[in-house]
């Protein structure tokens, strides 16, 4: 990923088609899918954002008329005759309040049950372009950035082994306003790696002898640290897994099983599990354990080939109906700078099709595309 976080450049495009097969194409977006600029646009330096979607409110809900309104009677012209109605009605009403049983289990004087919580937001879909950075920039930079065909920013939110621990910029604050700004969010987490990872400055976090244990309080972590930041329920959490050696057996058994335990958990906490890795090392061993039947794979794939153009359905690694709809992105340039509103950034790009953050604001309501 990002400067100190990413793979070493990826072998050169593969042969590929130019377009998708026709059954790789994903299927009509749900009402909620944000849509961002072409993925396929050029790269210029000031080319106005994308323009959200906006998400209409739910009207009022329609309050009927008084009983009394839809249908007169001499009450509503004699005062006396009205007071007496009246009277009956809240009686009767009494009466069958007394009357009325218990609710099963209940006790006498015990407190009305609480309603079930409402359930969770469904995902919210991005499709456009994505840049990630080491360190989270400044509200002042995103807020330049918005003139750019960008939008959606990955943000490196937790794990032991991110590039840019520090993340100055980065809080919950920070999360509700760039959100408020129109930008859609991809939580990276980066933890522990496999024991082969390539990068030397990764090999001092590899993964230890117990994968299922570590995956599965790393996933914890990865919770805890999203929920800290407003980022809530039903938003995706992308592992980043950096490059490694295929032929090392036992080095891939051991990340796997860390990637499955870690997918476990997150999907046992109400979050959807993404993965990052190289095309050539973990996206394609995930894919060998789709094509296997295996369970506990990730729900997203983000996969990491430097070929210079998007092509989120043509990848020699998947297969064209693998993680459709809706479940790719493919970081397609990576470590490259670029300007926008006068502000320098070291980035990678992406081409998105896949779940951004759901953003808990600071009343509690979640919401998941704002209007710019």
């Amino acid at each position: 990923m990002s400067t100190g976080s990413r793979p070493p450049r990826p072998p050169a495009a593969d042969a590929a088609p130019t377009a998708a097969p026709t059954d790789a194409a994903p299927t009509a977006a749900p009402t909620d899918l944000v849509r961002g600029p072409a993925a396929d646009a050029p790269e210029p330096d000031a080319v106005p954002g994308p323009a959200a979607v906006p998400v209409p409110e739910p009207g009022p809900v329609p309050v009927p008329r008084e009983w009394s309104n839809r249908s007169p009677s001499a009450a509503r012209r004699r005062p006396g005759v009205r007071a007496a109605v009246a009277a009956l009605m809240v009686a009767v009403a009494g009466a069958a309040l007394l009357t009325a049983p218990a609710p099963a289990g209940a006790r006498p004087g015990a407190p009305a049950p609480v309603p079930a919580p409402a359930p969770a937001p469904t995902p919210a879909y991005y499709v456009g372009k994505a840049f990630d950075t080491c360190e989270a920039p400044s509200l002042a930079v995103m807020k330049a950035w918005r003139s750019s065909s960008y939008g959606a920013v990955g943000i490196y939110f937790g794990g032991r082994g991110r590039g840019c621990p520090g993340q100055r910029e980065l809080s919950r604050a920070w999360v509700a306003s760039v959100h408020d700004m129109g930008w859609r969010l991809l939580p990276l987490f980066v933890g522990s790696q496999a024991p082969c990872v390539i990068a030397p400055a990764k090999r001092k976090y590899a993964i230890g002898t117990n994968p299922s244990l570590q995956g599965t309080q790393e996933a914890g972590d990865a919770v805890r640290a999203a929920r800290a930041l407003g980022i809530g329920e039903s938003s995706p959490l992308y592992l980043d897994i950096e490059a490694y050696r295929r032929d090392d057996a036992r080095c891939v058994a051991t990340t796997l099983g860390f990637v499955r335990a870690w997918n476990r958990e997150v999907r046992r906490l109400g979050y959807v599990p993404g993965f990052y890795s190289s095309a050539d090392s973990g996206v394609r061993d995930m894919e060998a354990q789709r094509k296997a039947g295996t369970q506990d794979l990730p729900s997203v794939m983000w996969f990491a080939r430097w070929r210079g153009s998007p092509s989120l359905y043509v990848e020699s690694s998947l297969h064209p109906t693998a993680w459709t709809p809706h479940a790719r992105i493919h970081q397609y340039v990576g470590d490259v700078a670029e300007s926008h509103g006068g502000r320098r950034l070291q980035i990678d790009r992406s081409a998105v099709d896949a779940p951004v953050a759901v953003v808990t604001t600071a009343s509690g309501s979640r919401t998941a595309a704002p209007t710019p």
